[in-house]
């Protein structure tokens, strides 16, 4: 369990396959995503989830999210682990809406970067967001990641976006990158 100012990250569990079929099938949520709603059943759903619990992959580290208090709202994860070139993916989803635009964006993305960059020596993270959705932008801004580029996926354009170890250790330390003493 990974504490943060307003969530908990905490692995997945069996009883949260319901609520993740919900949010993997809602149009709004994938579009945000960039990918088509799930098309299966849910006992096939279920089936995949038991197997991913039982058998996790080795280059992806999964969390739900929950508030203080104990309510599922969402997920987030790193992924595309390479330790030979020391970086990995982000991906966050708010899949209960009630919770957008409120900050938990921001508290998860901190709470799981922090958590990347003390228990590993990954020096990297980056991640992608559609070019359209300057709310999660700013919320990634927030945390620290920069711009980079432009990419195109899929036919969908994307805002490639990093935040190296060495700038997070910068703003942890209440420092900005133009404040950080010279190496």
């Amino acid at each position: 369990m990974i504490k943060g100012e307003r969530i908990i990250l905490r692995e997945k569990r069996l009883e949260d396959a319901p609520v993740d079929y919900a949010w993997r099938i809602d149009e709004e949520l994938s579009g945000l995503d960039a990918t088509p709603p799930l098309n299966m059943s849910y006992p096939d759903y279920l089936r995949l989830f038991q197997d991913e619990l039982r058998h996790p992959f080795p280059w992806s580290k999964r969390f739900a999210v929950e508030t203080l208090d104990g309510k599922l709202i969402g997920n987030c994860m790193y992924y595309d682990i390479d330790m030979a070139r020391s970086q990995t993916e982000l991906g966050i989803m708010i899949g209960d809406k009630e919770y957008w635009s409120q900050g938990y964006g921001t508290d998860i993305v901190n709470t799981l970067v922090n958590y990347i960059f003390t228990n590993t020596s990954l020096k990297r993270v980056y991640l992608h967001t559609l070019t359209w959705n300057l709310r999660a932008q700013s919320s990634f801004q927030k945390c620290g990641f920069v711009s980079l580029r432009k990419v195109r996926r899929g036919g969908y354009e994307f805002l490639l976006m990093e935040l190296l170890r060495d700038r997070w250790e910068e703003l942890r330390n209440g420092l900005t990158p133009k404040e950080a003493p010279e190496a």
